[in-house]
């Protein structure tokens, strides 16, 4: 019951009713990733998107299938055998605004306290 009442009154947990609809009337199952992430196209295929296995986070999605909801490739990964490049990355969350945000050195957000101590030298500009 829950899950019918997030997908009437928000888009962040998944698919809508309205997504869903169209899904099963247009979409055409095109793989699967292995975040459980459903990809879908329609008949003549010229749209593509995506049915996100948790909330809807865009960086969620591998490089491989990246590519393949942009149009810049016409084989989606699971028709052909992906291998990521060396250089390529996993994919990751986005984590702004959580604990597990980039804090660089120096940071006043940063857990630990590794801010240089005031030592006394610095003299406050005075007009």
């Amino acid at each position: 019951m829950k899950e019918w009442l997030l997908q009437i009154f928000t888009w962040w947990n998944g698919q809508t009713l309205g997504t869903r609809f169209h899904t099963w009337r247009t979409g055409k199952k095109v793989g699967e990733d292995q975040y459980g992430n459903i990809y879908y196209t329609n008949a003549d295929r010229t749209r593509r998107w995506v049915i996100y296995n948790g909330p809807v986070e865009a960086s969620a999605i591998p490089s491989g299938w990246h590519g393949w909801m942009h149009h810049r490739v016409d084989t989606p990964p699971a028709d052909e055998v992906y291998v990521p490049r060396s250089w390529e990355k996993p994919s990751e969350k986005n984590h702004t605004g959580t604990d597990e945000a980039y804090r660089p050195a120096g940071s006043l957000l940063r857990p630990e306290k590794d801010r240089p101590r005031v030592t006394g030298e610095y003299d406050a500009w005075t007009p």
